[in-house]
């Protein structure tokens, strides 16, 4: 029905108002909150008066301005206001639910399950297009506004995550490639997410080359370390000696080279944490070289979504993964970053809000907290 068709419909039509005010109101700005969070347990709808579509908060859709958002309590609401709904999120119909009982309704979890079940072959835009219903583009757009990577590049995370347990677990170099899905043997050196070659991370690092520097901060010593590929270790200490041998003890076999052309990694750190810039979320030719399971690549990804001067607690990131009952997984992968403050694992916090544990000291937690929590 038009908007000129319910107002017809409306005056025309004799209307039964209630007796009673409803029980409770939205508050307007907490609805706003857990929508800018894509908060999954928000009990409301909230429509978009310049487009006329009314939405789920947890939809993928771009973020509207405030000034142009309506909240509801109901679709029915919803459409009652003349609001359409979504063909994202599709508010007016019931969301599907997972065993563990997490929303997985979204289109976006659709394409990211589709990629993981056909992880041994290539898939191609065009085919997610198809499934999703969407335009090869706006599947790439909104994958990657999700994920921080491109659908192609999921699929070799995947690849990758399979090759790095493979050589973990002793199999040899070329049963672990083709075990893991890659064509042929070529194919894994090229495009694989190791940061190195299989055989060079089947022995720690041999003869691998890393560039590395060291520099004081306001939060104590910090080294990166960084492959061509980008930037695979971020660590603070309290002294040089100490950040120098976190990043012996993860790569014992590899080539370390100095590079004082990186204390840039340094300052866009300490600058993240005072203006809440982020040099991978706002800036062209800056890569990570992450190396993980495919679900760590996930969370990590999500802590890089926690605004500066916010903290989420483990639960609450688990049930943004869609898997409430992953609270574990990701207190374990937050414990596996490698990439402190650009990936800030600090802002995860307890339930009851207390600071927990941190992998390089929960005090430097804290100090990274109270100045992330200054204007």
């Amino acid at each position: 029905m038009s908007s000129l068709q319910f107002a017809v419909a409306h005056f025309m039509t004799p209307v039964k108002l209630p007796s009673k005010p409803p029980v409770s109101r939205l508050d307007p700005e907490t609805a706003w909150k857990q929508l800018t969070a894509r908060d999954p347990q928000a009990q409301f709808f909230c429509g978009v008066t310049t487009t006329g579509v009314y939405c789920r908060p947890t939809c993928t859709s771009r973020r509207p301005l405030r000034a142009n958002v309506r909240f509801f309590r109901t679709a029915a609401e919803a459409e009652a206001a003349g609001f359409r709904a979504c063909k994202r999120c599709k508010p007016n119909t019931p969301v599907a639910s997972s065993p563990s009982g997490a929303a997985c309704g979204s289109l976006f979890d659709e394409i990211r399950e589709y990629i993981e079940r056909n992880v041994d072959r290539r898939v191609g835009l065009e085919e997610l297009g198809r499934v999703a219903g969407l335009s090869p583009f706006t599947v790439q757009r909104q994958f990657k506004r999700e994920m921080g990577v491109s659908p192609l590049a999921y699929q070799r995370a995947l690849r990758a995550s399979r090759l790095r347990g493979a050589l973990k677990q002793g199999d040899t170099v070329t049963d672990a490639i083709y075990n893991a899905g890659f064509g042929s043997s070529s194919r894994a050196y090229e495009a694989n997410q190791l940061g190195m070659t299989p055989r060079r991370f089947a022995q720690g690092g041999k003869g691998e080359e890393i560039r590395v520097c060291s520099a004081p901060s306001p939060f104590g010593w910090v080294i990166v370390g960084a492959t061509r590929r980008g930037l695979c270790w971020l660590a603070l200490a309290a002294t040089k000696a100490e950040a120098e041998a976190t990043l012996r003890a993860e790569f014992p076999e590899a080539n370390l080279l100095r590079d004082p052309s990186l204390s840039r990694w340094v300052e866009m750190a300490v600058e993240s944490v005072r203006s809440g810039k982020n040099p991978v979320q706002n800036q062209t030719g800056t890569e990570f070289d992450l190396r993980g399971t495919v679900f760590q690549l996930r969370v990590w990804q999500a802590l890089r979504q926690i605004p500066r001067g916010q903290t989420r607690s483990y639960s609450q990131l688990a049930r943004e993964l869609g898997d409430a009952k992953a609270v574990r997984a990701v207190a374990r992968a937050c414990a596996m970053n490698r990439v402190a403050i650009l990936v800030p694992c600090h802002r995860v916090v307890g339930a009851d809000g207390s600071l927990t544990g941190y992998r390089w000291g929960v005090e430097r937690k804290r100090k990274l907290l109270q100045a992330e929590s200054k204007s």
